[in-house]
Parts: structure tokens; C-alpha cells; sequence
């Protein structure tokens, strides 16, 4: 395996262990993951990293671009749907400042760094190439320069 299919992978790996790793601090009573924020899109997650993986294993790089692209996609949503979902979750109170006291309460914690680096340190594997095959140049031309 080449250098940048190395960083691909750890790009994917790194992705599926920020998965478990705490993104939400609610009420500062517990963490949660991916998992128990939204199951099916941890889960989608999940399977398009898998899917990564399997491209890095069999050197397939638009492949392994693609997914990379896309997991980075779902990441960015996740956190835009994320910020969304704590900012209209307490509109039923009636109470303004209450209502922002409760917004507070959620914090963000330290897996969304990991859950953003993956993606795109695997998407940093897939930029360099594979160096081309350069022809030979005979001895004897080269004597003559």
C-alpha cells in the first residue's frame, strides 16, 4: 500500500471511532454519540466508512474519493441538522428566557473534532497520485548533451 492509502485509511478509521466518541453533552448529565443522537444516520455513517475501508484495501482512489467527499458531506449535515434540532427543540416553552437557559444546557464536546478530521484526512490521501512511470533515458543520449 502506498503513503496516501495509508492516510486514507486512517481517515476512515478515525471516522468510524469518532462515531462512539461523545458529541453532545445534554443537560450535563450524559454523553451522547452518533449512535444514540440519531441512530440510522450513524449507521449510514457507519456503512459508507466501511465502504471507504473496502476501497482502500482494493486501491480503488475515486472510490475511496467519493466516499471520502460524501462521509464529509453527512458530517457537515449532521452538525447543521444538530444545531438546528437544539435551537427549535424548546420552541413549546413559553417562556423566552427559559427557552435559551435550556438551549445552553446542550453543550458540544470534543468528538466533532475527530467526526470532521476523518473525513477529511481522507480525503487528503486521495490528492497526491501515484508517481508516473518515466522513461528511461539511454546512456548514449545523454553523453551527447
Amino acid at each position: 500500500m502506498r503513503l496516501s492509502s495509508f492516510i486514507s485509511l486512517a481517515g476512515f478509521v478515525m471516522l468510524i471511532a469518532a462515531t462512539y466518541c461523545p458529541l453532545f453533552r445534554p443537560l450535563h448529565i450524559v454523553n451522547w454519540d452518533m449512535y444514540k443522537a440519531n441512530m440510522p444516520y450513524g449507521i449510514v455513517v457507519l456503512i459508507v466508512a466501511v465502504i471507504g475501508i473496502i476501497g482502500t484495501v482494493l486501491m480503488q482512489p475515486k472510490l475511496v474519493r467519493l466516499t471520502a467527499l460524501i462521509s464529509l458531506g453527512l458530517i457537515t449535515l449532521f452538525y447543521v441538522l444538530s444545531l438546528l434540532k437544539i435551537h427549535f427543540s424548546f420552541n413549546f416553552i413559553p417562556f423566552h428566557s427559559f427557552e435559551k437557559f435550556m438551549e445552553r444546557q446542550i453543550k458540544f464536546k470534543w468528538g466533532w473534532w475527530l467526526l470532521v478530521a476523518g473525513p477529511i484526512l481522507a480525503l487528503l490521501g486521495t490528492i497526491y497520485e501515484k508517481p508516473k512511470y518515466k522513461k528511461p533515458v539511454p546512456l548514449n543520449q545523454s553523453e551527447e548533451l
